[in-house]
């Protein structure tokens, strides 16, 4: 039985997180591992209703993210959460609640000119025409991590390299089996 984890999948919208989730959790699953993935999108409308996009607001969406991540871990699960999380502050919250044994952060980059033609949302171009405030990336700050355990350049490789990446990551700390599918 291998112990509980958490992958904490940190970048700016559009950098590829939620499709990084998504391939890294069926690598895992064919190694055993059944994955609860918390994503940005789905825990602010589940979890965080009500929430707005101030310092505070943010802080608390990923204190509450943080939780219920150290609770899955606590019990022996695998989380991988998809998170923008843009402040140092709110990620080492979620740290010492997981625990920093059992807590990867991985920095997911992509310059911002990529992540805004990859938004199918349409969310910077709003961001830049002064529709939305406080937009990440645009007229609010990324804190980008100084000492990430994995720091992937999604620009540069696709989500299932990156993906193998953080899988052999997990692989030399002993959170899944070396077993290939």
């Amino acid at each position: 039985m291998h112990p509980g984890f958490c992958v904490w999948l940190t970048g700016l919208s559009g950098a590829g997180k939620t499709t990084l989730a998504g391939v890294l959790s069926s690598m895992l699953d064919e190694r055993g591992r059944v994955v609860t993935i918390l994503d940005g999108d789905i825990v602010r409308i589940m979890l965080s209703r009500g929430l707005g996009f101030s310092r505070e607001d943010r802080h608390e969406n990923i204190v509450r993210v943080g939780y219920v991540a150290s609770e899955i871990v606590r019990h022996g699960g695998a989380v991988v959460c998809a998170m923008i999380s843009p402040y140092d502050a709110s990620r080492d919250a979620a740290r010492e609640m997981i625990g920093s044994v059992r807590f990867i952060l991985v920095h997911v980059d992509a310059p911002l000119d990529t992540c805004e033609r990859r938004d199918p949302k349409g969310l910077y171009a709003r961001a830049r025409r002064g529709e939305i405030k406080g937009f990440t990336g645009i007229d609010d700050p990324y804190e980008v991590p100084s000492c990430p355990d994995l720091h992937l350049r999604t620009d540069l490789a696709d989500a299932e390299t990156c993906a193998r990446e953080i899988l052999g990551h997990l692989q030399a700390r002993g959170f899944v089996s070396m077993n290939s599918p």
